[in-house]
């Protein structure tokens, strides 16, 4: 982590970093007792010392170990290998590779340890608490032109979630709107302009207790596209932390190593006509609802 010290006046580098909002978790102990052990560093590499006054503009360096993972303890099925492709059954709260306190808990690094190479790469991805059909190169060579494929919209997917039954739905519904996602915020928002999210949605049939199986075909692929579209429809996807509106408790769930709540949204089908062969390739998934 690097934080930018202010202009220089009477504060002392201390109050500096104790105002500093990422550093609001910690208290000058925390701080004193990192410093101590070298964690923190100027910009060229020397201890601060924290009773200094803070002189000029300048950036100090804080290490910040991760927090610890918990293990997703669900297997991760290989539906395919061969000499350029491995598409796998990825499994709920894996996410496809990492990414902020996510690291060894994805599914690229679970493949790279397993098949024993680092060039293996995702050719797309899934959202973590989806769970599916998910594809990776396995040569470097042939990365570009598979996830080119995706890139330009000629994969057909298919998606199947849980959702509160609504017959009206069993015709299926066209869906478009515009979907807005920022940095920072947890959901994705619908906002006035041109549609750049558009999904077909049919419910297929009953499955218990007032809940039933829906077939997502999504045309675009906007952060959380899917689960804000049935939320949208008035059948939010049992297990959803975010819509339609937030539940923190299930949202930090898996942070606390809780997986008995995943989402039930599952990416279905996956097909295309391969880019080097020109075969047609059809993926499917084994994962059914718990």
């Amino acid at each position: 982590m690097v934080l930018r010290l202010p202009e220089a006046g009477t504060w002392r580098v201390l109050d500096s970093l104790l105002a500093a909002p990422p550093l609001s978790d910690l208290a000058e102990d925390d701080l004193r007792r990192r410093a101590a052990a070298g964690e923190l560093v100027d910009q060229d590499g020397a201890a601060v010392d924290l009773d200094a006054p803070v002189r000029r503009p300048t950036s100090v360096y804080l290490y910040r170990g991760l927090p610890p993972e918990y293990d997703v303890p669900f297997d991760m099925p290989i539906l395919h290998l061969d000499d350029d492709l491995v598409v796998v059954d990825k499994p709920h709260f894996l996410a496809t590779m990492p990414r902020g306190a996510h690291v060894a808990q994805t599914a690229l690094v679970r493949l790279r340890r397993d098949l024993g190479s680092d060039d293996v790469a995702p050719a797309h991805r899934l959202d973590r608490l989806t769970a599916g059909v998910l594809l990776f190169t396995r040569r470097r060579e042939v990365r570009a032109a598979y996830q080119e494929l995706f890139a330009a919209r000629r994969v057909h997917k298919e998606y199947r979630a849980l959702a509160p039954i609504d017959e009206a739905l069993a015709g299926g519904v066209h869906v478009e709107n515009r979907i807005l996602k920022t940095a920072g915020d947890l959901r994705a928002r619908v906002v006035d302009g041109e549609p750049n999210a558009i999904s077909d949605i049919a419910l297929l049939g009953p499955v218990r207790d007032g809940l039933g199986e829906y077939r997502l075909r999504p045309t675009t692929g906007r952060t959380h596209q899917l689960r804000m579209h049935m939320a949208g429809l008035g059948v939010p996807i049992v297990g959803d932390p975010l819509y339609p509106e937030v539940d923190a408790e299930l949202a930090t769930a898996p942070d606390r190593g809780d997986f008995s709540s995943p989402l039930r949204l599952i990416a279905d089908v996956l097909a295309f006509d391969d880019p080097l062969t020109g075969t047609r390739r059809e993926f499917r998934s084994r994962i059914d609802f718990a």
